[in-house]
């Protein structure tokens, strides 16, 4: 691959050519239809679109989710081809995904989840021998090393250090699994960060806190691709690129101010434009409101 943009080298993107993809279950109902795409190191790229237009079928399909399956297209990584690799080799490769239903695991401590992903991404993609992630004399990290790491990282995120005891995501709000998938990419530090509408079911005050730690983490060496379904998110994480997704392919990219215009205009204009058929009146394509611009708009529709 040669270079994407003339300054930084190929490897350095994420690189997503005409990727097709749709449910194992129906594999001929293809969600994306030809997807293009490139997320370099250092960048933020926003991605929005209408309820179904295959946002989260992006994400688990760029991380080797079992229940979608390719039927053609490419994505590239650190000059490889990963569509082959399983989703942990993908991971060990640098790329993270924060999920927005993060799952429960009962009786499995969120210390020794996240040392023991750390442990496996130390060993990495080919696992080699000559690693062993348990023994710090052989490319491991001591257990003392790792509680510190975690402290600075749980600081950062203004978690309680109570919080590395409790069992993964059992009993957690909507926000404390938000700062959890969090905490996981400040103690993995990825390359490349897919971040599934992280802002969804956040109340304010919690969004402003994931923002921060996203925000905190911003650094040459991590590209993100941030999944909104809101435009609210992009007002504390500034996105350098964002892309419209509507019916399975890219149909618009712009800068902030394309948010901005969604917000204000909805998706119909656009779409339109496009020359899709939206089929339904633009209040339905209208950019959701956050639970707490609702009760705002609500509170001065009242007065």
């Amino acid at each position: 691959m040669t270079d994407t943009n003339g300054t930084a080298p190929a490897d350095q993107h994420l690189v997503i050519r005409g990727l097709r993809v749709a449910p194992i279950a129906h594999p001929e109902r293809e969600i994306l239809q030809g997807i293009d795409l490139e997320v370099g190191k250092g960048e933020v790229h926003a991605i929005m679109g209408p309820n179904g237009s295959g946002k989260t079928t992006l994400a688990y399909a760029l991380m080797g989710h079992p229940a979608y399956v390719v039927n053609g297209g490419q994505v590239f990584w650190k000059g490889r081809e990963i569509l082959s690799l399983s989703a942990d080799k993908r991971a060990r490769l640098g790329l993270f995904l924060a999920f927005q239903y993060p799952t429960a695991i009962p009786g499995l401590s969120v210390a020794s989840f996240i040392r023991s992903a750390l442990n496996a991404k130390l060993q990495g993609i080919d696992k080699s021998p000559d690693v062993d992630p348990t023994d710090p004399m052989k490319g491991g990290i001591s257990m003392r090393d790792f509680r510190t790491k975690m402290r600075e990282k749980m600081a950062l995120l203004r978690m309680d250090e109570g919080f590395a005891s409790r069992y993964v995501n059992e009993g957690f709000s909507g926000g404390e699994k938000k700062r959890l998938e969090m905490l996981q990419m400040a103690v993995l530090e990825p390359e490349m960060a897919i971040l599934d509408e992280t802002d969804s079911g956040l109340d304010i005050d919690a969004l402003r806190i994931v923002a921060e730690g996203v925000n905190a983490m911003l650094n040459p060496n991590l590209g993100v691709l941030l999944i909104t379904h809101y435009q609210r998110l992009l007002n504390y994480i500034q996105p350098d690129v964002v892309h419209v997704l509507a019916q399975g392919r890219i149909v618009k990219t712009g800068g902030k101010d394309l948010a901005l215009q969604l917000e204000e205009e909805g998706y119909g204009p656009i779409l339109r434009e496009a020359g899709l058929d939206v089929g339904v009146p633009d209040e339905a394509l209208a950019v959701p409101q956050g639970p707490d611009e609702a009760a705002e708009a609500a509170a001065t529709a009242a007065r």
